[in-house]
């Protein structure tokens, strides 16, 4: 048997050629200016000494600093109200019946806000340095009042569902017992 001569392999497909061969960059003869702050990538000479001229920022004082923290920590703050109105929406859609969904959603009403009391200091530990200690407890303090109003909607959740002893009960052992209205003996006659 002959052999047959070794063929050429098929050229490769164009998209192959075109990824291998980038466009060559088109020449300056445009009329059209470049952006403002755009800088060519083919001369880094040029490219590093634009960089140098730019200036630098200069580092916040530690006055700016302590204002922003304060902002940061006001915002922190007021969180826990901001979302009263729509755990207030949740809870009223959720009825008042002893569901597994409207237990589920005291529940986490109750635990948010009584975890936020417990960690205030650790939430509010970054934002503290000397600058900010003395207008710090300013905002712990409404922190905790925002979670305080948080777990009164909880409560007003609890009463609505009927479980508050609010109301006189045959259960309670210091109350006596009712007469019930088919045994009442009425005083005129």
């Amino acid at each position: 048997m002959a052999k047959n001569p070794p063929s050429k392999p098929p050229p490769p497909p164009q998209w192959v050629i075109d990824l291998n061969n980038p466009p060559r960059p088109k020449s300056k003869n445009t009329s059209i200016a470049n952006p403002p702050g755009y800088i060519e990538a083919a001369s880094s000479g040029k490219r590093s000494a634009v960089l140098s001229k730019t200036p630098a920022r200069k580092p916040p004082t530690t006055a700016e600093t302590d204002t922003l923290k304060l902002k940061k920590s006001w915002e922190l703050a007021i969180a826990p109200a901001k979302a009263l109105p729509m755990n207030a929406i949740m809870m009223y859609m959720s009825g008042n019946s002893l569901q597994i969904f409207s237990i589920m959603m005291v529940f986490m009403l109750f635990k948010n806000p009584i975890q936020g009391l417990l960690s205030t200091n650790e939430v509010f530990r970054r934002f503290e340095t000397e600058g900010t200690k003395n207008q710090l407890w300013l905002v712990k303090a409404c922190y905790v009042l925002m979670n305080c109003v948080a777990l009164a909607l909880g409560v007003w959740k609890v009463n609505g569902m009927g479980l508050l002893p609010t109301t006189r009960s045959d259960w309670l052992a210091w109350e006596t017992e009712r007469v019930p209205l088919e045994r009442a003996v009425f005083a005129f006659r």
